[in-house]
């Protein structure tokens, strides 16, 4: 099956000499959740404007299922809904005629009953006829959502989706995003809640000053460049590491109770065995050990040097 957005080559060098994207080359599938991520300034959000069509490339090209966003921007444009970081509703409008307006806007006919099924979902019905202005910041966010999936598209853009939402609405959110891919609905979002992205994304992609370095499945990524951590709780406190155990990853706690030891998880021994056996020489005891792996965060600030 053809990706339904293909990204070949693609550049953006703004007037002031700025290059916010330089030669990105990305394929998204259809039905997956792709999760870009980058830090501040990276360029996701100019790439994003770019295969919406609103922002014009430098050099490349996009296509949405198949239709350039330049040469045939009304058929890709109509195959997308967005959600900007940005609150950027009409005040004064209703919340059902807006979302009527922006049906209307991509030549659709009215369909009441889709309308209504989007609203609820968004736990909207009952603000139907309040004007937006009204709404609280939280709600205005939702209305934004539900104005993007007011055409029907096929694939959603959800940039910064959650910004200044609650956690019990964020969660209906994502729940919310999970049906929609279910109905082959592709999302693609951005994000500063990294564990969102662990949690939601089928893929995970990259970008930092404006170069896309990673593109991988979520799960083979967090193989591939995640690390394990084994914590041991000591008997008795340590002042310093035995020179039997020099030339180990250990790092001693402050207070000496506590040995982490940390390992690829691609390798193929851990070296714990070994680890355990050279304790026991030095009559180090443990009483009690866990095991934890790195979280999507960590790879990410390991792969750009900075959080976002």
């Amino acid at each position: 099956m053809a990706p339904i957005v293909r990204v070949a080559g693609l550049e953006k060098t703004y007037a002031g000499g700025l290059r916010a994207l330089s030669a990105i080359d990305l394929e998204i599938r259809t039905g997956e959740i792709f999760a870009l991520l980058g830090p501040n300034g990276a360029g996701k959000t100019t790439l994003i404007n770019i295969i919406c069509g609103i922002v014009t490339p430098s050099a490349g090209s996009v296509t949405v299922d198949e239709h350039d966003v330049v040469s045939d921007f009304r058929a890709a444009r109509a195959r997308i809904g967005l959600v900007p970081q940005e609150l950027a509703t009409s005040s004064f409008e209703t919340v059902l005629t807006s979302m009527r307006f922006s049906r209307g806007l991509f030549g659709k006919r009215p369909n009441p009953g889709y309308l209504e099924q989007v609203l609820r979902s968004l736990s909207l019905w009952d603000k139907k006829d309040a004007k937006i202005m009204t709404l609280s910041g939280g709600m205005k966010r939702r209305v934004m959502i539900a104005k993007a999936l007011s055409h029907e598209p096929q694939i959603l853009f959800l940039d910064e989706p959650t910004a200044g939402v609650d956690v019990e609405l964020r969660r209906a959110m994502w729940d919310m995003v999970r049906s929609l891919r279910d109905t082959g609905v592709t999302i693609i979002l951005t994000t500063h809640y990294i564990e969102e992205a662990e949690e939601m994304a089928d893929r995970i992609g990259v970008i930092d000053r404006g170069q896309l370095i990673l593109v991988e499945n979520k799960n083979e990524l967090m193989r591939k460049l995640g690390r394990k951590h084994l914590t041991l709780q000591l008997q008795a406190a340590l002042e310093c590491l035995p020179p039997e155990l020099a030339g180990l990853q250990l790092v001693l706690s402050a207070d000496g109770r506590e040995l982490s030891y940390t390992y690829d998880q691609t390798w193929e021994r851990s070296g714990i065995a070994a680890l355990l056996e050279k304790m026991n020489r030095a009559g180090i005891r443990y009483k009690d050990l866990h095991t934890s792996q790195s979280s999507l965060e960590e790879i990410f600030v390991g792969l750009v040097g900075r959080p976002q």
